[in-house]
């Protein structure tokens, strides 16, 4: 679904075949929402608030953010992809100026973590990767670099969540996703696009290559609404993991499968339905 990690965007972009604002936009209006049960769970789990200094990777369009940050929370958002950045600027900072403020506005970064370096501060006390993995192909080998950059800008003994994709039996989204494996097949890469199947450890796993200390994990039901088919293809296909698809064959091909894929899940009144489950994982630095 969706989303895809902090360095994946402008490459996987240029080859969709659509514009990337259009797809940016249809991200932030159609399908981000869809994981805000997520966040806030997490948020609840953790007591985010006054205290928190939050830096989150792939921040994308900023819901994540914009809901921290009404819990009073002080937040820095970091992505690589310009069209999601520019929207969660239109949400966050409502008046153009600098980007990095003294006044406890957030602050959106375009770049790798490194970017998001304190030398003045105090530093973050949680680390939020809110793209889930375990979905696409070789998300999870990619987010360690990412990890082993930001991991030393949190303090230690910080928390540290990772997210991802419950089990295929329990997301409904999952058969929809197998149409990005079928017509994908022979040109995907790691970090280009493309479905699999979720593994149960996907998260253990990055938290242990990157030497996190796994402390408490949870499950989150997030189905997926939409007001009808086409609100429903267009955000699937803005979470990327379509993109090797794209390029195999073409956007309105696969446009057509999805459409068909989701035909079961269609109600009388035209609305589009699944019901999907989320893991997050709490860690903490060493």
């Amino acid at each position: 679904m969706t989303p895809t990690l902090v360095r994946h965007h402008r490459q996987a972009d240029a080859s969709a075949s659509v514009d990337p604002g259009t797809r940016a936009r249809d991200w932030a209006e159609i399908q981000e929402r869809m994981l805000a049960p997520l966040y806030e769970a997490v948020y609840e789990r953790l007591e985010i608030g006054a205290a928190t200094r939050m830096l989150s990777l792939g921040c994308g369009s900023g819901l994540a953010l914009l809901m921290a940050a009404a819990r009073a929370a002080h937040v820095t958002g970091v992505d690589t992809d310009r069209e999601r950045l520019a929207l969660a600027r239109e949400r966050l900072l409502p008046d153009p100026g600098p980007e990095r403020t003294r006044d406890g506005l957030p602050v959106l970064l375009d770049g790798d973590p490194s970017a998001a370096a304190r030398p003045e501060g105090p530093p973050y006390n949680l680390l939020t990767v809110f793209t889930p993995i375990g979905c696409s192909a070789g998300d999870s080998e990619g987010l360690k670099p990412e990890l082993e950059s930001a991991v030393p800008l949190v303090a230690r003994g910080s928390s540290v969540v990772l997210t991802g994709w419950g089990p295929p039996e329990r997301c409904a989204t999952a058969a929809v996703l197998r149409v990005a494996t079928r017509l994908g097949d022979g040109v995907r890469a790691p970090r280009a696009g493309g479905w699999r199947p979720a593994r149960r450890d996907d998260l253990e796993e990055v938290a242990f290559r990157v030497g996190l200390n796994p402390n408490g994990s949870g499950r989150v039901a997030c189905p997926f609404g939409y007001a009808d088919m086409d609100s429903a293809v267009r955000g699937l296909l803005s979470t990327r993991l379509f993109d090797a698809a794209v390029r195999a064959t073409d956007r309105s091909q696969v446009e057509k499968e999805v459409a068909e894929a989701l035909h079961p899940h269609r109600r009388r009144d035209g609305t589009v339905w699944m019901p999907n489950v989320f893991r997050y994982l709490v860690c903490t630095t060493p």
